[in-house]
């Protein structure tokens, strides 16, 4: 799981509240990070392979947005690995952990592991945070048509600029001026708990607004495509407003016991002496959460690709082949006079005269394609409804 009470625990002054969660059946729960991170892993790695008798996505062009996704299902798949890593030493050397709580010790390499192991596992998901805003992002930019390929080097350069100073500037502010100093005052944890919880925070509050107003901008797209709304198009609409209803519903599912038990625990903090009889409940509640982060942090990565693509099946193709352009199999007579035609040449040849008039509704599909890619049945009937495809 992806907590900044890892980061805290490598503190050896550490605070009561997470001696608490971390000393609560640490064997169990490490075996629960691992069983719950392999899992993911192996599901969100057989959702993104090739399958058997699958064809490919016909996309009019290559999307920022089906980059971004893939890059989120990246960040997941490598901080499953290092969940399951640092679960795996910890449940197999304990005596190498163990030191980690000894102050003033003269083996650094228990310490360096701790900040290391925490430091990558909350790199990877707030990149991950950050590339889901992005998404957000681009698909209104994509509607708005203001986005493309190019936009991709920008959110890489936000992306990760943004998780890797946000992730020192944390870590920097806990360890000052030292690992055996830290966590001495809240003036080392909260700016640390801060920049592990903005883009998350952020998420959570941006992303439904920004998803909001593509919906709008795809009705108003629909719409003016064709001077009519039909039953398609309404159909079509409501598939992408679910879409990113069910990558905000994984989202919410997966990060609220997060939002939960930092809170409980911040409350026992705040307490004289978080072993009072009152606290009970609290406690037990905030171990309660605790647990369950350990399932549902991990399982993000498979539960994304399902919101991204559906469930793709068990039928794994590994062998490589061609995947045919979509255009090359129209006419045997152009393939036989050249082999890769251009599509915008193969339009002109048969529909110059109606080139211009079809420019601006291919533009709307191709916008609403990359907003539903993974969604066979809406591209297939957005396939069917575009003039292009009914010109071929």
């Amino acid at each position: 799981m992806a907590s900044p009470r890892l980061e805290t625990y490598c503190c050896p002054n550490r605070d009561a509240a997470t001696q608490l969660v971390m000393n609560f059946q640490p064997e169990v729960f490490c075996g629960v990070c691992i069983g719950s991170a392999s899992v993911s892993l192996l599901l969100t790695i057989l959702q993104l392979l090739p399958k058997k008798g699958q064809s490919p996505r016909k996309m009019p062009k290559a999307s920022s947005s089906s980059t971004i996704l893939l890059l989120i299902s990246i960040c997941d798949i490598l901080g499953g690995l290092g969940m399951i890593f640092r679960s795996s030493v910890w449940l197999g050397f304990p005596g190498f952990i163990a030191n980690i709580s000894v102050a003033n010790g003269t083996d650094v390499w228990p310490s360096a592991f701790c900040v290391g192991s925490a430091m990558w596992i909350q790199l990877l998901y707030s990149a991950g945070f950050w590339w889901l805003f992005c998404y957000a992002v681009d698909s209104y930019l994509v509607v708005r048509r203001s986005a493309g390929l190019s936009t991709i080097v920008l959110y890489h350069m936000m992306t990760w600029g943004l998780a890797v100073m946000l992730c020192v500037e944390g870590i920097a502010l806990l360890y000052y001026p030292s690992l055996s100093s830290c966590e001495n005052g809240l003036e080392h944890a909260i700016p640390h708990y801060i920049t592990t919880y903005a883009p998350l925070l952020l998420v959570l509050v941006v992303n439904p607004i920004l998803f909001r107003r593509t919906v709008s901008a795809v009705a108003s797209l629909l719409k003016g495509r064709q001077g009519i709304y039909t039953e398609n198009e309404r159909r079509l609409g409501t598939e992408i407003q679910i879409r990113f209803f069910k990558i905000m519903l994984v989202f919410i599912i997966c990060w609220s016991s997060n939002i939960i038990n930092e809170s409980l625990l911040f409350y026992l903090e705040m307490q004289p002496d978080i072993n009072e009889i009152p606290l009970k409940n609290i406690r037990s509640a905030a171990l309660i959460t605790w647990i369950i982060m350990g399932v549902l942090n991990p399982m993000q990565g498979f539960l994304f690709t399902l919101a991204f693509y559906g469930w793709t099946g068990w039928r794994v193709d590994l062998k490589w082949r061609k995947r045919e352009i979509p255009w090359e199999s129209m006419s045997s007579s152009t393939v036989g006079e050249n082999a890769y035609p251009s599509p915008v040449n193969y339009q002109s040849n048969i529909h110059d005269s109606k080139k211009i008039s079809t420019t601006d509704s291919q533009q709307t599909d191709e916008a609403i394609s990359m907003l539903s890619e993974g969604n066979t049945s809406g591209d297939d009937r957005l396939t069917r409804s575009s003039p292009i495809y009914q010109g071929w």
